[in-house]
């Protein structure tokens, strides 16, 4: 599977010519509503692959727009969450969110003991990653709980390494969460049009696409608090 914008170029052509079964009816959301589609539904796929079961602790590794996302639909599955992030301004844009969301920096060396105290000594039920970040990914399986199930998001190209005996003996369970399934997109279409999700939950940012390149360096700043940037296309 190849995607337009991530593995081929051309995901900001004027026009592309698809297969009508390659669409999806985004008839009733706006400009806005359509660019957050795709990021939630990813994070559907994966809490879907979570199976996340009312009352479970839920920790999610990563506060961008697909772990805010992750964050939003687990608490809809009637779990407690917990966040992380090395961020402290996606922190506080969570807690804005959700008065009910944990957040723990990442950047704290005692984050175990953190969420041993926030877990009453479980740990989590599900660990969900959404960073790709090699050491958050090797260090999220000493967050697990016994029998708990841990769901990478977050692509890493480098090799994972973890103690097998350690993940064996809490009997988890390792699952991949790739992009998202036709379901998936329907969901995320659903909550935008029923405004359970509003685009002003994410969007931080809108910058005229003329401007997109000089603008990278300070959006990757940890001050400059996006969560999400949108690209303006419009012609003035």
């Amino acid at each position: 599977m190849k995607v337009y914008g991530v593995h081929i170029d051309g995901g900001m052509r004027a026009r592309v010519s698809l297969p009508v079964s390659a669409l999806l009816n985004g008839d009733g959301l706006s400009v806005d509503g359509l660019s957050l589609v795709e990021p939630l539904a990813i994070a559907a796929h994966g809490v879907r692959r979570a199976a996340i079961q009312p009352g479970e602790c839920v920790l999610v590794m990563g506060a961008g727009p697909i772990g805010i996302s992750t964050m939003l639909l687990a608490q809809a599955a009637g779990a407690q969450v917990i966040i992380m992030d090395t961020n402290v301004y996606r922190l506080r844009h969570c807690e804005a969110l959700s008065d009910q969301v944990v957040t723990i920096d990442a950047s704290d060396v005692a984050i175990y003991q953190q969420l041993r105290h926030q877990t009453q000594g479980d740990m989590a039920s599900v660990v969900i990653d959404c960073t790709g970040s090699q050491l958050a990914i090797t260090n999220g399986f000493d967050y697990l709980a016994h029998g708990g199930r841990y769901v990478l998001i977050g692509l890493q190209q480098a090799n994972i390494a973890f103690s097998h005996p350690e993940f064996h003996k809490r009997e988890g369970t390792l699952l991949s969460s790739r992009n998202a399934l036709t379901e998936d997109f329907d969901q995320a279409i659903r909550l935008l049009r029923g405004g359970t999700i509003r685009p002003d939950m994410f969007i931080t940012h809108r910058i005229p696409y003329t401007e997109l390149p000089e603008s990278f360096a300070d959006l990757l700043k940890p001050s400059s608090g996006i969560i999400k940037a949108v690209a303006d296309f419009s012609e003035s």
